[in-house]
Protein backbone atom coordinates (compact mmCIF):
# COMPACT_ATOMS: atom_id res chain seq x y z
CA UNK A 1 0.00 0.00 0.00
CA UNK A 2 2.54 2.46 0.92
CA UNK A 3 4.90 1.34 -2.08
CA UNK A 4 2.84 2.96 -4.59
CA UNK A 5 1.88 6.12 -3.12
CA UNK A 6 5.52 6.81 -3.00
CA UNK A 7 6.34 5.82 -6.34
CA UNK A 8 2.79 8.88 -6.95
CA UNK A 9 4.72 11.05 -5.26
CA UNK A 10 8.18 10.54 -6.66
CA UNK A 11 6.47 10.55 -10.26
CA UNK A 12 4.25 13.86 -9.13
CA UNK A 13 7.66 15.67 -8.21
CA UNK A 14 9.39 14.34 -11.14
CA UNK A 15 6.46 15.96 -12.95
CA UNK A 16 6.09 18.71 -11.17
CA UNK A 17 10.23 19.13 -11.41
CA UNK A 18 9.99 18.58 -15.90
CA UNK A 19 7.07 21.54 -15.73
CA UNK A 20 9.53 24.05 -14.53
CA UNK A 21 12.10 24.20 -17.41
CA UNK A 22 11.31 26.34 -19.97
CA UNK A 23 11.29 26.04 -23.58
CA UNK A 24 13.39 27.23 -25.97
CA UNK A 25 13.02 27.78 -30.03
CA UNK A 26 15.08 28.89 -32.46
CA UNK A 27 13.43 30.10 -35.48
CA UNK A 28 14.94 31.04 -38.84
CA UNK A 29 12.25 31.13 -41.71
CA UNK A 30 13.22 29.57 -44.90
CA UNK A 31 15.49 27.04 -45.27
CA UNK A 32 18.94 27.82 -43.20
CA UNK A 33 19.33 23.98 -41.48
CA UNK A 34 23.38 24.96 -41.03
CA UNK A 35 22.47 28.59 -40.03
CA UNK A 36 19.95 27.57 -37.38
CA UNK A 37 22.23 25.01 -35.89
CA UNK A 38 25.35 27.47 -35.75
CA UNK A 39 22.78 30.17 -33.85
CA UNK A 40 21.44 27.63 -31.47
CA UNK A 41 24.88 26.52 -30.54
CA UNK A 42 25.88 30.25 -29.90
CA UNK A 43 22.47 31.02 -27.86
CA UNK A 44 23.15 31.57 -24.27
CA UNK A 45 19.19 31.17 -23.61
CA UNK A 46 19.33 27.20 -25.15
CA UNK A 47 22.49 26.40 -23.02
CA UNK A 48 21.11 27.86 -19.83
CA UNK A 49 17.90 25.40 -20.13
CA UNK A 50 20.43 22.84 -21.08
CA UNK A 51 21.88 23.53 -17.94
CA UNK A 52 18.96 22.61 -15.91
CA UNK A 53 18.34 26.25 -15.00
CA UNK A 54 14.97 27.52 -14.29
CA UNK A 55 15.25 30.79 -12.21
CA UNK A 56 13.31 33.57 -14.18
CA UNK A 57 16.07 36.45 -13.86
CA UNK A 58 18.88 33.98 -15.08
CA UNK A 59 16.63 32.82 -17.97
CA UNK A 60 15.90 36.65 -19.01
CA UNK A 61 19.49 37.48 -18.53
CA UNK A 62 20.44 35.03 -20.66
CA UNK A 63 17.60 35.64 -23.21
CA UNK A 64 18.94 39.92 -23.19
CA UNK A 65 22.11 38.39 -23.77
CA UNK A 66 21.21 36.63 -27.00
CA UNK A 67 20.69 39.98 -29.24
CA UNK A 68 24.29 40.24 -29.09
CA UNK A 69 25.35 36.58 -29.57
CA UNK A 70 22.75 35.96 -32.22
CA UNK A 71 23.92 39.17 -34.50
CA UNK A 72 27.78 37.92 -34.12
CA UNK A 73 26.66 34.27 -35.17
CA UNK A 74 24.98 36.03 -38.45
CA UNK A 75 28.14 37.60 -39.30
CA UNK A 76 30.31 35.39 -38.77
CA UNK A 77 27.81 33.84 -41.73
CA UNK A 78 27.91 36.79 -43.80
CA UNK A 79 24.84 38.08 -42.86
CA UNK A 80 25.01 41.76 -41.95
CA UNK A 81 21.35 43.50 -42.47
CA UNK A 82 19.70 40.25 -40.22
CA UNK A 83 16.98 41.02 -37.79
CA UNK A 84 16.28 39.51 -34.36
CA UNK A 85 13.28 39.10 -32.06
CA UNK A 86 13.43 37.47 -28.87
CA UNK A 87 10.56 36.91 -26.63
CA UNK A 88 10.16 36.35 -23.28
CA UNK A 89 6.43 34.33 -22.65
CA UNK A 90 5.11 36.26 -25.50
CA UNK A 91 7.16 39.97 -24.31
CA UNK A 92 9.86 41.13 -26.31
CA UNK A 93 13.27 40.46 -23.87
CA UNK A 94 14.75 43.64 -24.92
CA UNK A 95 11.66 45.61 -22.96
CA UNK A 96 12.04 43.45 -19.32
CA UNK A 97 14.50 44.56 -16.62
CA UNK A 98 16.77 42.15 -14.55
CA UNK A 99 15.69 43.58 -11.46
CA UNK A 100 11.66 42.78 -11.77
CA UNK A 101 11.61 39.96 -9.83
CA UNK A 102 10.38 36.76 -12.49
CA UNK A 103 9.66 33.60 -10.67
CA UNK A 104 10.23 31.16 -13.27
CA UNK A 105 9.95 31.36 -17.51
CA UNK A 106 7.99 28.55 -19.65
CA UNK A 107 8.81 29.82 -23.46
CA UNK A 108 11.96 31.59 -24.91
CA UNK A 109 11.19 31.93 -28.52
CA UNK A 110 13.99 33.25 -30.69
CA UNK A 111 13.20 34.65 -34.26
CA UNK A 112 16.00 35.13 -36.52
CA UNK A 113 15.52 36.97 -40.06
CA UNK A 114 19.12 36.39 -41.33
CA UNK A 115 18.73 38.65 -44.74
CA UNK A 116 20.94 38.25 -47.75
CA UNK A 117 24.69 37.53 -47.25
CA UNK A 118 27.19 40.16 -47.89
CA UNK A 119 30.36 39.82 -50.04
CA UNK A 120 33.63 42.40 -50.33
CA UNK A 121 33.32 45.56 -52.24
CA UNK A 122 36.65 46.41 -51.03
CA UNK A 123 39.33 44.11 -49.06
CA UNK A 124 42.40 46.26 -48.15
CA UNK A 125 45.09 45.40 -45.24
CA UNK A 126 48.37 47.67 -45.34
CA UNK A 127 51.22 47.39 -44.84
CA UNK A 128 52.34 43.94 -45.26
CA UNK A 129 55.83 42.63 -45.26
CA UNK A 130 57.64 42.37 -48.81
CA UNK A 131 56.52 39.22 -50.81
CA UNK A 132 53.69 38.44 -48.23
CA UNK A 133 49.45 38.31 -49.88
CA UNK A 134 46.69 38.99 -47.66
CA UNK A 135 44.81 35.65 -45.99
CA UNK A 136 43.00 33.64 -48.51
CA UNK A 137 39.08 34.86 -48.93
CA UNK A 138 40.00 37.96 -47.87
CA UNK A 139 39.25 40.58 -51.66
CA UNK A 140 37.02 41.65 -53.09
CA UNK A 141 33.85 39.68 -54.65
CA UNK A 142 34.35 36.91 -51.82
CA UNK A 143 31.98 36.16 -49.14
CA UNK A 144 32.45 38.32 -46.38
CA UNK A 145 32.47 37.09 -43.23
CA UNK A 146 33.75 38.40 -39.70
CA UNK A 147 36.06 35.15 -39.31
CA UNK A 148 37.87 36.00 -42.44
CA UNK A 149 38.31 39.32 -41.73
CA UNK A 150 39.79 38.51 -38.29
CA UNK A 151 41.92 35.75 -40.12
CA UNK A 152 43.46 39.05 -42.41
CA UNK A 153 44.16 40.81 -39.27
CA UNK A 154 45.75 37.70 -37.50
CA UNK A 155 47.86 36.98 -41.17
CA UNK A 156 48.91 40.02 -41.39
CA UNK A 157 50.41 40.58 -37.72
CA UNK A 158 52.06 37.30 -37.81
CA UNK A 159 53.75 37.63 -41.02
CA UNK A 160 55.21 41.05 -39.90
CA UNK A 161 56.24 39.14 -36.51
CA UNK A 162 57.82 36.19 -38.76
CA UNK A 163 59.63 39.37 -40.19
CA UNK A 164 61.44 39.72 -37.16
CA UNK A 165 58.97 43.00 -35.64
CA UNK A 166 57.58 41.14 -32.67
CA UNK A 167 55.38 43.95 -31.50
CA UNK A 168 53.53 44.20 -34.93
CA UNK A 169 49.74 45.06 -34.02
CA UNK A 170 46.43 46.27 -35.61
CA UNK A 171 45.87 49.68 -35.37
CA UNK A 172 42.98 50.38 -36.92
CA UNK A 173 40.14 49.20 -38.73
CA UNK A 174 37.07 50.48 -40.87
CA UNK A 175 34.50 47.95 -41.49
CA UNK A 176 31.25 49.33 -43.29
CA UNK A 177 28.80 47.63 -44.68
CA UNK A 178 26.13 49.01 -47.75
CA UNK A 179 22.59 47.48 -47.12
CA UNK A 180 21.78 48.63 -50.62
CA UNK A 181 24.07 46.67 -52.51
CA UNK A 182 24.71 43.66 -50.00
CA UNK A 183 28.39 44.59 -49.74
CA UNK A 184 30.80 45.00 -47.06
CA UNK A 185 33.94 47.50 -47.36
CA UNK A 186 36.90 46.84 -44.79
CA UNK A 187 40.11 48.14 -44.74
CA UNK A 188 42.80 47.15 -41.74
CA UNK A 189 45.52 49.26 -40.73
CA UNK A 190 48.93 47.52 -39.52
CA UNK A 191 51.59 48.63 -37.48
CA UNK A 192 54.87 46.69 -37.57
CA UNK A 193 56.84 48.43 -35.39
CA UNK A 194 60.99 48.22 -35.56
CA UNK A 195 62.85 45.20 -36.34
CA UNK A 196 64.18 44.18 -33.14
CA UNK A 197 66.52 41.41 -32.22
CA UNK A 198 66.52 39.02 -29.29
CA UNK A 199 67.69 40.43 -25.78
CA UNK A 200 68.72 39.10 -22.48
CA UNK A 201 67.56 35.28 -21.44
CA UNK A 202 65.49 36.54 -18.02
CA UNK A 203 63.91 34.20 -15.38
CA UNK A 204 60.66 34.86 -13.03
CA UNK A 205 61.61 35.07 -9.37
CA UNK A 206 59.73 31.30 -9.67
CA UNK A 207 62.17 30.55 -12.30
CA UNK A 208 65.28 31.33 -10.71
CA UNK A 209 64.26 28.96 -7.30
CA UNK A 210 63.85 26.47 -9.84
CA UNK A 211 65.57 23.19 -8.73
CA UNK A 212 67.67 23.11 -12.35
CA UNK A 213 70.23 25.91 -12.26
CA UNK A 214 69.77 29.08 -14.11
CA UNK A 215 72.52 28.72 -16.34
CA UNK A 216 71.05 25.85 -17.56
CA UNK A 217 67.51 26.87 -18.12
CA UNK A 218 69.11 29.68 -20.27
CA UNK A 219 71.02 26.90 -22.24
CA UNK A 220 68.64 24.75 -22.48
CA UNK A 221 66.16 26.87 -24.02
CA UNK A 222 68.75 28.39 -26.20
CA UNK A 223 67.31 31.44 -27.14
CA UNK A 224 69.64 33.28 -29.76
CA UNK A 225 70.64 36.60 -28.33
CA UNK A 226 71.67 39.15 -30.84
CA UNK A 227 69.94 37.14 -34.02
CA UNK A 228 66.42 38.56 -35.18
CA UNK A 229 63.43 38.20 -33.33
CA UNK A 230 61.37 34.76 -34.67
CA UNK A 231 58.52 33.48 -33.23
CA UNK A 232 59.45 30.32 -34.43
CA UNK A 233 62.21 30.45 -31.95
CA UNK A 234 60.27 31.14 -28.82
CA UNK A 235 58.18 27.92 -29.66
CA UNK A 236 61.52 25.77 -30.40
CA UNK A 237 62.57 27.24 -26.55
CA UNK A 238 59.50 25.87 -24.82
CA UNK A 239 59.49 22.62 -26.49
CA UNK A 240 62.92 22.16 -25.89
CA UNK A 241 62.29 23.42 -21.89
CA UNK A 242 59.69 20.66 -21.66
CA UNK A 243 61.83 17.84 -23.86
CA UNK A 244 64.07 17.34 -20.49
CA UNK A 245 61.15 16.26 -18.50
CA UNK A 246 62.46 18.23 -15.75
CA UNK A 247 59.72 20.91 -15.87
CA UNK A 248 55.47 20.80 -15.38
CA UNK A 249 54.91 23.55 -17.40
CA UNK A 250 57.54 25.65 -20.10
CA UNK A 251 56.46 29.23 -21.17
CA UNK A 252 59.02 31.70 -22.79
CA UNK A 253 56.93 35.25 -22.57
CA UNK A 254 58.05 38.55 -24.71
CA UNK A 255 59.31 41.64 -22.25
CA UNK A 256 56.30 44.49 -22.84
CA UNK A 257 59.37 47.25 -23.96
CA UNK A 258 61.95 46.96 -26.69
CA UNK A 259 65.33 48.05 -25.31
CA UNK A 260 66.98 51.29 -26.56
CA UNK A 261 69.54 49.43 -29.11
CA UNK A 262 66.93 47.22 -30.54
CA UNK A 263 66.93 44.19 -28.18
CA UNK A 264 63.34 42.24 -26.81
CA UNK A 265 64.75 40.81 -23.64
CA UNK A 266 62.68 37.34 -23.21
CA UNK A 267 61.16 36.34 -20.28
CA UNK A 268 61.48 32.45 -19.00
CA UNK A 269 58.48 30.96 -16.54
CA UNK A 270 58.76 27.21 -16.21
CA UNK A 271 57.63 24.97 -12.85
CA UNK A 272 59.42 22.10 -11.46
CA UNK A 273 58.05 18.47 -12.16
CA UNK A 274 58.60 15.76 -9.08
CA UNK A 275 62.50 14.71 -10.04
CA UNK A 276 61.19 11.07 -9.23
CA UNK A 277 59.22 8.58 -11.52
CA UNK A 278 58.67 4.92 -11.95
CA UNK A 279 56.27 3.04 -14.22
CA UNK A 280 56.06 -0.59 -15.35
CA UNK A 281 54.15 -2.53 -18.29
CA UNK A 282 53.17 -5.83 -18.86
CA UNK A 283 52.40 -7.77 -22.40
CA UNK A 284 51.65 -11.46 -22.43
CA UNK A 285 51.73 -14.28 -25.26
CA UNK A 286 50.54 -17.98 -25.21
CA UNK A 287 54.00 -18.77 -26.92
CA UNK A 288 56.26 -16.49 -25.09
CA UNK A 289 55.39 -15.96 -21.51
CA UNK A 290 54.34 -13.37 -19.44
CA UNK A 291 57.01 -9.99 -19.96
CA UNK A 292 57.51 -7.25 -17.16
CA UNK A 293 58.89 -4.42 -17.68
CA UNK A 294 59.98 -1.53 -15.37
CA UNK A 295 61.81 1.67 -14.79
CA UNK A 296 62.85 4.36 -12.35
CA UNK A 297 63.82 8.00 -13.55
CA UNK A 298 65.45 10.81 -11.80
CA UNK A 299 65.12 14.08 -13.85
CA UNK A 300 67.25 16.40 -12.56
CA UNK A 301 70.12 14.51 -11.42
CA UNK A 302 72.91 16.79 -10.88
CA UNK A 303 70.75 20.08 -10.79
CA UNK A 304 71.22 20.71 -14.84
CA UNK A 305 68.26 18.57 -16.19
CA UNK A 306 69.94 15.44 -16.64
CA UNK A 307 67.82 12.31 -16.35
CA UNK A 308 69.20 8.98 -14.90
CA UNK A 309 67.20 6.39 -15.69
CA UNK A 310 67.12 2.75 -14.54
CA UNK A 311 65.44 -0.30 -16.81
CA UNK A 312 64.85 -3.68 -15.93
CA UNK A 313 62.87 -6.93 -17.88
CA UNK A 314 62.00 -10.02 -17.24
CA UNK A 315 60.53 -12.30 -20.18
CA UNK A 316 59.55 -15.70 -21.26
CA UNK A 317 57.39 -16.73 -17.69
CA UNK A 318 54.86 -19.39 -17.84
CA UNK A 319 55.79 -19.27 -22.16
CA UNK A 320 55.74 -22.37 -24.29
CA UNK A 321 59.71 -22.03 -24.30
CA UNK A 322 62.09 -22.99 -21.84
CA UNK A 323 64.54 -19.97 -20.61
CA UNK A 324 64.08 -16.30 -19.35
CA UNK A 325 65.32 -13.48 -20.44
CA UNK A 326 66.28 -10.58 -18.04
CA UNK A 327 68.19 -7.87 -17.92
CA UNK A 328 69.35 -4.50 -16.37
CA UNK A 329 70.31 -0.99 -17.74
CA UNK A 330 71.18 2.46 -16.95
CA UNK A 331 71.14 5.57 -18.58
CA UNK A 332 72.44 9.34 -18.00
CA UNK A 333 71.09 12.08 -20.62
CA UNK A 334 72.74 15.73 -20.36
CA UNK A 335 70.66 18.05 -22.60
CA UNK A 336 72.21 20.90 -24.26
CA UNK A 337 75.46 19.68 -24.76
CA UNK A 338 77.17 21.94 -26.96
CA UNK A 339 73.80 23.20 -28.75
CA UNK A 340 70.10 23.30 -27.46
CA UNK A 341 69.43 20.65 -29.69
CA UNK A 342 72.05 17.94 -28.72
CA UNK A 343 72.61 15.26 -25.84
CA UNK A 344 75.09 14.10 -24.64
CA UNK A 345 73.97 10.48 -22.72
CA UNK A 346 76.10 7.76 -21.60
CA UNK A 347 74.40 3.62 -20.83
CA UNK A 348 75.28 0.49 -20.09
CA UNK A 349 73.54 -2.84 -20.21
CA UNK A 350 73.89 -6.14 -18.58
CA UNK A 351 71.19 -8.98 -20.12
CA UNK A 352 70.31 -12.42 -20.31
CA UNK A 353 68.86 -14.35 -23.33
CA UNK A 354 67.45 -17.49 -23.04
CA UNK A 355 65.74 -18.09 -26.60
CA UNK A 356 65.14 -20.92 -28.90
CA UNK A 357 67.97 -20.93 -30.54
CA UNK A 358 70.79 -19.75 -28.47
CA UNK A 359 71.78 -18.44 -24.86
CA UNK A 360 73.57 -15.26 -24.84
CA UNK A 361 74.96 -13.39 -21.69
CA UNK A 362 76.34 -10.08 -23.34
CA UNK A 363 77.59 -6.44 -21.03
CA UNK A 364 77.67 -3.19 -23.25
CA UNK A 365 79.26 0.28 -22.35
CA UNK A 366 78.54 3.30 -24.65
CA UNK A 367 78.90 6.89 -25.06
CA UNK A 368 77.18 8.78 -27.88
CA UNK A 369 74.92 12.12 -29.01
CA UNK A 370 71.39 12.80 -29.34
CA UNK A 371 70.36 15.60 -32.09
CA UNK A 372 66.67 16.56 -32.34
CA UNK A 373 67.17 17.93 -36.54
CA UNK A 374 63.97 18.90 -36.52
CA UNK A 375 60.40 18.62 -34.48
CA UNK A 376 59.71 15.50 -36.21
CA UNK A 377 63.38 14.09 -37.14
CA UNK A 378 65.78 12.75 -34.83
CA UNK A 379 69.54 11.36 -35.31
CA UNK A 380 71.49 8.98 -33.00
CA UNK A 381 75.03 8.06 -32.92
CA UNK A 382 77.00 6.00 -30.17
CA UNK A 383 79.89 4.09 -29.73
CA UNK A 384 81.10 1.57 -27.30
CA UNK A 385 82.36 -1.83 -26.59
CA UNK A 386 80.26 -4.93 -26.44
CA UNK A 387 80.96 -8.13 -24.69
CA UNK A 388 78.70 -11.04 -25.04
CA UNK A 389 78.90 -14.99 -24.45
CA UNK A 390 77.38 -17.62 -26.66
CA UNK A 391 76.08 -21.12 -26.43
CA UNK A 392 73.62 -21.89 -29.69
CA UNK A 393 74.62 -24.58 -32.14
CA UNK A 394 77.96 -23.69 -33.72
CA UNK A 395 78.71 -24.09 -29.91
CA UNK A 396 80.15 -22.08 -27.00
CA UNK A 397 82.04 -19.01 -28.07
CA UNK A 398 82.58 -15.33 -26.82
CA UNK A 399 82.54 -12.01 -29.05
CA UNK A 400 84.37 -9.01 -28.30
CA UNK A 401 83.23 -6.16 -30.34
CA UNK A 402 83.60 -1.89 -30.26
CA UNK A 403 80.64 -0.72 -31.55
CA UNK A 404 79.10 2.01 -33.64
CA UNK A 405 75.48 2.69 -33.92
CA UNK A 406 73.68 5.27 -35.95
CA UNK A 407 70.25 5.80 -35.80
CA UNK A 408 68.01 8.15 -37.92
CA UNK A 409 64.23 8.41 -36.98
CA UNK A 410 61.41 10.36 -39.13
CA UNK A 411 58.59 10.73 -37.30
CA UNK A 412 55.16 11.99 -38.44
CA UNK A 413 52.19 10.10 -36.54
CA UNK A 414 49.22 11.68 -34.88
CA UNK A 415 50.13 9.61 -31.33
CA UNK A 416 52.64 7.45 -30.19
CA UNK A 417 50.34 4.58 -29.12
CA UNK A 418 47.00 4.81 -31.34
CA UNK A 419 47.93 6.59 -34.42
CA UNK A 420 45.33 7.03 -37.06
CA UNK A 421 47.16 9.16 -39.74
CA UNK A 422 50.90 10.03 -40.59
CA UNK A 423 53.97 7.86 -41.40
CA UNK A 424 57.23 6.74 -39.49
CA UNK A 425 60.53 5.81 -40.25
CA UNK A 426 63.48 4.58 -38.46
CA UNK A 427 66.74 3.39 -39.84
CA UNK A 428 69.51 1.76 -38.27
CA UNK A 429 73.35 0.90 -38.79
CA UNK A 430 75.18 -0.68 -36.58
CA UNK A 431 79.05 -1.29 -37.61
CA UNK A 432 80.59 -3.74 -35.24
CA UNK A 433 84.86 -4.54 -35.15
CA UNK A 434 86.22 -7.64 -33.88
CA UNK A 435 89.26 -8.38 -31.22
CA UNK A 436 90.38 -10.99 -29.78
CA UNK A 437 89.27 -13.49 -32.60
CA UNK A 438 85.93 -12.10 -33.45
CA UNK A 439 84.34 -11.01 -36.87
CA UNK A 440 83.88 -7.81 -38.02
CA UNK A 441 80.84 -6.55 -39.75
CA UNK A 442 77.61 -4.22 -40.02
CA UNK A 443 73.99 -4.71 -38.96
CA UNK A 444 71.33 -3.07 -41.12
CA UNK A 445 67.76 -2.40 -40.25
CA UNK A 446 64.70 -0.53 -41.40
CA UNK A 447 61.15 0.37 -39.75
CA UNK A 448 59.02 2.01 -41.47
CA UNK A 449 54.98 2.48 -41.09
CA UNK A 450 52.30 4.55 -42.38
CA UNK A 451 48.59 4.81 -41.30
CA UNK A 452 45.58 6.48 -43.21
CA UNK A 453 42.11 7.28 -42.00
CA UNK A 454 39.14 5.82 -43.38
CA UNK A 455 35.85 8.21 -42.22
CA UNK A 456 35.72 8.71 -38.56
CA UNK A 457 35.44 4.86 -37.58
CA UNK A 458 38.10 3.03 -39.84
CA UNK A 459 41.63 3.24 -40.66
CA UNK A 460 44.76 1.25 -42.17
CA UNK A 461 47.97 0.63 -40.74
CA UNK A 462 50.68 -1.19 -42.82
CA UNK A 463 54.09 -1.94 -41.76
CA UNK A 464 57.53 -2.71 -43.71
CA UNK A 465 60.58 -4.04 -41.32
CA UNK A 466 64.01 -5.23 -43.58
CA UNK A 467 67.15 -5.72 -42.28
CA UNK A 468 70.54 -7.34 -43.43
CA UNK A 469 74.27 -8.38 -41.96
CA UNK A 470 77.16 -7.24 -43.81
CA UNK A 471 80.57 -8.87 -43.94
CA UNK A 472 80.43 -11.22 -40.57
CA UNK A 473 79.78 -14.75 -41.47
CA UNK A 474 76.59 -16.32 -39.85
CA UNK A 475 79.12 -18.30 -37.47
CA UNK A 476 80.78 -15.48 -36.68
CA UNK A 477 78.14 -12.97 -35.71
CA UNK A 478 76.43 -12.76 -32.78
CA UNK A 479 73.16 -14.48 -32.50
CA UNK A 480 70.80 -11.34 -31.49
CA UNK A 481 72.18 -9.51 -34.21
CA UNK A 482 70.81 -11.98 -36.54
CA UNK A 483 67.06 -12.46 -37.71
CA UNK A 484 64.13 -14.50 -36.74
CA UNK A 485 60.86 -14.19 -36.97
CA UNK A 486 57.62 -15.49 -35.44
CA UNK A 487 55.40 -13.99 -32.31
CA UNK A 488 54.48 -10.43 -31.42
CA UNK A 489 56.64 -8.53 -33.06
CA UNK A 490 56.85 -9.94 -36.34
CA UNK A 491 54.59 -12.87 -37.44
CA UNK A 492 51.74 -13.28 -34.82
CA UNK A 493 50.50 -16.50 -34.82
CA UNK A 494 53.50 -18.35 -35.59
CA UNK A 495 55.88 -19.91 -33.12
CA UNK A 496 58.50 -17.32 -31.44
CA UNK A 497 61.61 -16.93 -33.21
CA UNK A 498 60.32 -20.21 -35.77
CA UNK A 499 61.97 -18.91 -38.45
CA UNK A 500 65.53 -18.50 -39.13
CA UNK A 501 68.26 -18.39 -42.33
CA UNK A 502 69.06 -22.20 -41.53
CA UNK A 503 68.62 -25.34 -39.15
CA UNK A 504 72.05 -26.56 -37.67
CA UNK A 505 72.41 -29.65 -35.44
CA UNK A 506 68.14 -29.70 -35.60
CA UNK A 507 68.14 -26.36 -34.60
CA UNK A 508 66.94 -22.92 -35.89
CA UNK A 509 69.51 -20.56 -36.01
CA UNK A 510 69.43 -16.38 -37.33
CA UNK A 511 69.03 -15.25 -41.08
CA UNK A 512 71.70 -12.25 -42.34
CA UNK A 513 68.30 -10.55 -44.14
CA UNK A 514 65.16 -10.06 -43.21
CA UNK A 515 62.31 -8.87 -44.81
CA UNK A 516 58.59 -8.50 -42.83
CA UNK A 517 55.18 -7.36 -43.55
CA UNK A 518 52.03 -6.29 -41.63
CA UNK A 519 48.46 -4.46 -42.43
CA UNK A 520 45.96 -4.16 -40.68
CA UNK A 521 41.95 -2.61 -40.55
CA UNK A 522 41.23 -0.48 -37.39
CA UNK A 523 38.05 0.16 -36.50
CA UNK A 524 36.26 1.78 -33.13
CA UNK A 525 32.75 0.27 -32.56
CA UNK A 526 32.07 2.54 -29.21
CA UNK A 527 34.24 5.21 -27.99
CA UNK A 528 36.37 2.64 -25.62
CA UNK A 529 35.86 -0.71 -27.70
CA UNK A 530 37.57 -1.42 -31.00
CA UNK A 531 38.48 -4.27 -33.34
CA UNK A 532 41.08 -5.40 -35.58
CA UNK A 533 41.53 -7.37 -38.41
CA UNK A 534 45.59 -8.64 -39.63
CA UNK A 535 47.53 -10.10 -41.76
CA UNK A 536 51.44 -10.48 -41.22
CA UNK A 537 54.30 -12.11 -43.42
CA UNK A 538 57.85 -12.89 -43.06
CA UNK A 539 61.22 -13.70 -44.79
CA UNK A 540 64.54 -15.38 -43.53
CA UNK A 541 67.36 -15.78 -45.90
CA UNK A 542 70.78 -17.19 -44.58
CA UNK A 543 73.22 -14.69 -46.96
CA UNK A 544 72.70 -10.78 -46.76
CA UNK A 545 70.95 -10.93 -50.25
CA UNK A 546 67.83 -11.57 -49.18
CA UNK A 547 68.28 -14.79 -51.48
CA UNK A 548 67.28 -18.26 -50.73
CA UNK A 549 65.14 -18.31 -47.75
CA UNK A 550 62.18 -19.51 -46.46
CA UNK A 551 58.38 -17.46 -45.52
CA UNK A 552 55.74 -17.85 -43.04
CA UNK A 553 52.78 -15.67 -42.64
CA UNK A 554 49.62 -15.17 -40.29
CA UNK A 555 46.49 -13.92 -39.58
CA UNK A 556 43.86 -12.86 -36.95
CA UNK A 557 41.67 -10.30 -34.93
CA UNK A 558 41.48 -8.31 -31.97
CA UNK A 559 40.37 -6.35 -29.26
CA UNK A 560 41.03 -2.79 -28.09
CA UNK A 561 40.03 -1.37 -24.91
CA UNK A 562 40.72 2.42 -25.48
CA UNK A 563 42.15 4.22 -21.49
CA UNK A 564 43.69 7.34 -20.86
CA UNK A 565 46.91 6.17 -21.70
CA UNK A 566 46.42 4.28 -24.50
CA UNK A 567 44.69 1.22 -26.00
CA UNK A 568 44.83 -2.26 -24.29
CA UNK A 569 45.31 -4.71 -27.13
CA UNK A 570 44.25 -8.30 -27.50
CA UNK A 571 45.15 -10.20 -29.95
CA UNK A 572 44.27 -13.96 -31.49
CA UNK A 573 46.58 -15.33 -34.53
CA UNK A 574 46.37 -18.48 -36.42
CA UNK A 575 49.00 -19.89 -38.84
CA UNK A 576 48.42 -19.40 -42.61
CA UNK A 577 51.63 -21.05 -43.70
CA UNK A 578 53.34 -24.35 -42.17
CA UNK A 579 51.91 -25.89 -38.94
CA UNK A 580 48.25 -25.05 -37.37
CA UNK A 581 48.09 -23.48 -33.75
CA UNK A 582 47.03 -20.40 -32.22
CA UNK A 583 48.67 -17.59 -30.24
CA UNK A 584 47.12 -14.85 -28.17
CA UNK A 585 48.90 -11.31 -27.38
CA UNK A 586 48.11 -8.84 -24.74
CA UNK A 587 49.75 -5.17 -24.36
CA UNK A 588 49.30 -1.63 -23.87
CA UNK A 589 49.37 0.30 -27.36
CA UNK A 590 48.96 -0.64 -30.81
CA UNK A 591 50.81 -3.68 -32.26
CA UNK A 592 52.74 -1.23 -34.59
Amino acid sequence: MFRPLAASLIAGLTLSTASLAAEVDVVVPGNYGDLTDDLRAASLSVRTVDEGTTDGQDLIAAAKADYRRMLAALYEAGHFSGAVSIKVDGREAANLSVLNRVPSVNRIEIQVTPGPTFRFSRAQIAPLPQGETPAEGYAAGELATTPVMREAAEKGVTDWREDGHAKAAVSGQQITANHAANTIAADIRLAPGPRLSFGRTLLTPETANSSVRAERIRAIAGLPEGEVFSPQEVTTAERRLRRTGAFRSAVVNEAETPNADGTLDMIVDVEDAKPRRFGAGVELSSTEGVAVTGYWMHRNFFGGAERFRVDGNIGGYNGDLDGIDYGISASLTRPAFRHPDMNLRFGALLQHLDEPGYRADLAEATVGIERFITENLTAELDFGVRLSSVDDAFGSRNFNHIIGRGKLQWDRRDDDLDPRRGLFAEVEAEPFIGFDGSDTGARLYGDFRGYYPLGESFSLAGRVQAGSVLASTLAQTPPDYLFFSGGGGTVRGQDYQSLGGSVVGGEVVGGRSFVGLSGEIRTKITQNIGLVGFVDYGYVASGPDFTGGDWHAGAGVGGRYYTPIGPIRFDVAVPISGESGFGVYVGIGQSF
